[in-house]
């Protein structure tokens, strides 16, 4: 494990921490038709392009401490499946899949790893009057996530979802994936996707209202 993490280290740059979103749509068609003809600089290609947004996936979903690691297993995977790709596979949301499972496989061990009485993260009230004051606007989950305010409170409401259903939603908000290209990257329905977004973020917006003294 540890040697195919080095082989990837020179391909994670600082700049991930300021991730952007990838472009996609007729590019990415071509690149994957490079990919499946082993094209030399395709994979790299392909890591400039889409690195960023999974690197940011992969903190959201479980922590920054982890993305450096998950990214490298990540793209150490999907370069063992290149031969699996299909013309119409669409890259971002089958890189997005291969990091899901990475991700939970990595939470897994180390919820199975956790002493015998500790705890999930959980929203604490003081915490969040100091992080989070209160205020008469409106909230927005959406917003509050894309603008990354008050970061550390989103990250202990975002750790009470389930792992898919938060998986989902960043896939979604964060990420910018349709609803066809997250069903592809959980291999569930479209009306589960939909199902499961709706829940995570009425489950979002109760959890931040409650903390806001605004719930009942």
């Amino acid at each position: 494990m540890a040697s195919r993490l080095l082989s990837f280290s020179a391909l994670v740059p600082n700049v991930l921490r300021r991730a952007t979103r990838p472009c996609a749509g007729a590019a990415d068609a071509s690149l994957v038709s490079r990919v499946r003809a082993e094209d030399p600089t395709a994979f790299r290609e392909m890591f400039d392009r889409h690195a960023p947004a999974v690197w940011r996936f992969l903190g959201d979903l479980v922590d920054d401490s982890f993305a450096d690691e998950g990214l490298q297993e990540c793209f150490v995977r999907a370069f063992a499946g290149m031969g699996q790709l299909r013309e119409d596979t669409r890259l971002q949301s089958w890189l997005y899949g291969i990091a899901r499972n990475v991700a939970l496989e990595h939470l897994r061990a180390r919820r199975r790893d956790r002493p015998a009485g500790a705890r999930e993260l959980s929203l604490d009230s003081d915490d969040a009057q100091a992080l989070f004051p209160p205020t008469d606007e409106a909230l927005s989950p959406e917003t509050l996530l894309l603008g990354r305010e008050t970061e550390a409170l989103m990250t202990k409401a975002l750790a009470r979802l389930s792992d898919d259903r938060r998986a989902a939603l960043l896939m979604r908000v964060d990420g910018g994936l349709s609803y066809e290209e997250i069903a592809q990257a959980m291999s569930w329905t479209i009306p589960k996707v939909k199902n499961e977004i709706h829940r995570a973020r009425m489950q979002l917006r109760a959890d931040l209202l409650a903390m806001h003294g605004g719930g009942s």
